[in-house]
């Protein structure tokens, strides 16, 4: 049900908030208690005119009643809404709210990455045809400036690499594991108990979330379209504690890296999995929720952009960024209700927007990646065993940079190998992983981690 619309300050521009969870919330409190200075700075008064929230029966404290609608869409194409600001989450109805809003003349504001990541370069699209704006800088890095930087800062370079930690849920869940000694499971209830994890986990665990996130980032960095499907994907479930242990053994310390760079022969590499990062990596050092993005440019060499990449303040801080940025542009990014309208801003074009036709991309074939390897293998614990597992690697192509044995079970008589490689395809370490299993000397091929570096893996 569509509600009245609610008197507002005469001039001011009308935004429609879609969601009020933890971060519309924070939204919707921020321009509220800060319309002074939001005004001042943007050169208009900034009303929220219409809120969509799924239980209209749910008491909202501060929140008037007569702005609140369950009908998303209705409010989003409402004749005195002139910027929508969709922080639903999820493909549907968020989707087809931010469609019809940018169909009907109004720029968007959003934070959603499922959306971004899929549907993006149409979205955008469709925001030029319209003479609009779609903003999204909330939806990768949380407050971390990342979207903008890509968009305009950094297009003097030919981006080389980009290397992201980019959900804080995982991000805390492994620093947990490596400096308390925590399980996987006790980490992740940890997790959940301070609110970092949802109920269902298995978006932030198993990598999507990440991927997401990677697809718009490559998206923008190398001026293409890659969607979430194209990324490679592990998550870390299989982790355990023994793992971070031998790890600091080694001088690493584990994280879930996101991964794009360019081959030499221009196809592009994007993949999301747990990565070994030599202790004095900046990014082995960005611990708990944090989240950062490093990139490498060939004039700027390598830049790290850090900061909290989740929770409500973070993430509204880049909402309403996004905001002021459209408010402040003038009236030519903004809808029809507020065109013609006072400003102490001379009229703009839109923010600038990426390339909404980009080429499409080659993608590199995972199996030529050629990286070092850590690798945990389960074998019986008698003469000979070395032997064995060392001709598998030869007959492979695999050279073996260190191996450590640790007796694993007495009783049952096994022991596990701790082998760390040179560098080797990644097809080659598959081959071993599929056949080692029928060695009459391996009892469970455990793991797999990839090694990484500041140059996250290269090609012969």
């Amino acid at each position: 049900m569509a509600p009245p619309t609610p008197s507002a300050p005469v001039g001011s521009i009308g935004v429609a908030l879609l969601g009020l969870g933890v971060v519309g919330r924070g939204v919707f409190e921020a321009l509220r208690d800060n319309a002074a200075i939001y005004a001042t700075r943007s050169g208009r008064p900034i009303a929220v005119r219409g809120v969509a929230v799924h239980d209209l029966t749910r008491a909202r404290d501060g929140v008037d009643q007569a702005l609140l609608t369950n009908d998303p869409r209705a409010l989003a194409v409402r004749d005195d809404i002139d910027i929508v600001v969709e922080l639903m989450g999820g493909m549907e109805p968020a989707a087809a709210c931010i469609e019809a809003a940018l169909a009907a003349g109004k720029s968007v504001v959003t934070a959603n990455k499922e959306v971004m990541a899929k549907r993006g370069p149409e979205l955008l699209a469709l925001a030029q045809q319209n003479g609009v704006a779609l903003l999204y800088e909330a939806s990768v890095g949380g407050g971390i400036p990342i979207i903008a930087p890509l968009n305009r800062d950094l297009q003097a370079n030919e981006i080389r690499s980009l290397q992201a930690i980019i959900n804080g849920t995982t991000n805390f869940m492994l620093t947990a594991m490596a400096q308390d000694g925590l399980s996987y499971d006790a980490a992740l209830a940890e997790a959940q108990r301070r609110g970092y994890a949802e109920a269902d986990p298995s978006s932030d665990v198993g990598g999507v979330d990440a991927a997401y996130k990677l697809a718009i980032l490559a998206s923008l960095a190398f001026h293409t379209t890659v969607h979430p499907d194209d990324v490679y994907r592990e998550g870390i479930t299989q982790l355990s504690a023994r793992d971070f242990r031998f790890a600091a053994d080694l001088g690493y310390v584990i994280r879930l890296l996101a991964v794009a760079q360019r081959d030499t022969d221009g196809a592009l590499d994007v993949r999301v999995h747990p990565t070994l990062l030599d202790a004095h990596d900046p990014l082995a050092r960005v611990d708990g929720v944090l989240n950062a993005v490093a990139v490498e440019g060939d004039l700027l060499g390598r830049a790290i952009f850090e900061g909290e990449g989740a929770g409500s303040r973070p993430t509204t801080s880049a909402v309403v960024a996004d905001l002021l940025h459209l408010v402040s542009s003038g009236p030519a990014s903004r809808g029809p209700a507020s065109r013609g309208a006072a400003s102490n801003h001379p009229p703009e074009s839109p923010p600038r927007q990426p390339p909404t036709d980009p080429p499409p991309a080659q993608f590199a074939s995972r199996g030529a990646l050629h990286m070092r390897y850590y690798l945990r293998v389960l074998v019986r614990d008698r003469p000979g065993v070395i032997a064995e597992i060392g001709r598998a690697f030869a007959t492979n192509n695999i050279s073996i940079a260190s191996l450590l044995q640790v007796e694993a079970d007495a009783v049952a008589g096994t022991a596990e190998l701790i082998i760390t490689t040179h560098h080797a395809r990644e097809s080659d370490i598959d081959r071993f992983m599929a056949t080692a299993g029928m060695l009459d000397a391996v009892q469970d091929v455990g793991i797999r981690i990839r090694i990484g570096s500041a140059s996250a893996g290269s090609r012969p």
